[in-house]
């Protein structure tokens, strides 16, 4: 059995879970999302956790179990808390603006870089710092689809990533770039 389809997950109060035949729907304060289960994937709903158990031994059936049962934490959570992914852009003379779910960049290109967000997905500037004498501005992508949420996060940081030499570009919030030493007189 895997370790992690094993494990039941808890529900916190004020999230409901529901089993409408082969959809599983997880409701709370902050939206709704619901998943299909996986042929082979049975789930069981208590009246304090979800259990998911495998109906056989099958290769893709056993590599199902605990992909679902993660899929069904992440609802879970994100209902209840939500996710959030906070983002740097290092570099002097870059602007970032957000109004409503449009997010627009001028970071060295020609042109600036226009993102549209989906209505689950909200997006704010939390403001600029100076750190590391390269000024820092940091946005916050948000919302209660962990996948949608990362997928926004990285579609934003691929526009322009972490460069080696100075550290300019988009990064996660914590995330460590290795510099590599410049040109040498």
């Amino acid at each position: 059995m895997s370790r992690i389809g094993r494990k039941p997950i808890s529900i916190p109060q004020g999230v409901e879970v529901a089993l409408n035949g082969r959809q599983l729907t997880v409701k709370g304060r902050l939206g709704e999302l619901s998943h299909d289960l996986p042929a082979g994937i049975l789930c069981e709903i208590a009246s304090d956790d979800i259990r998911f158990s495998r109906e056989n031994d099958t290769p893709p059936v056993r590599a199902l179990h605990g992909l679902m049962r993660a899929l069904a934490q992440n609802m879970v959570t994100g209902v209840s808390e939500g996710f959030q992914k906070r983002m740097e852009i290092r570099g002097t003379g870059y602007r970032v603006n957000v109004q409503g779910n449009k997010l627009t960049m001028d970071i060295g290109f020609s042109h600036p870089i226009v993102f549209d967000f989906p209505q689950e997905v909200t997006v704010k500037l939390e403001g600029a710092t100076t750190r590391e004498q390269t000024p820092t501005t940091v946005i916050s992508i948000s919302g209660i689809n962990k996948e949608r949420v990362g997928h926004w996060a990285d579609q934003v940081r691929r526009v322009k990533p972490p460069e080696p030499y100075k550290g300019k570009g988009i990064r996660y919030e914590k995330e460590r770039v290795i510099r590599k030493a410049g040109k040498t007189g």
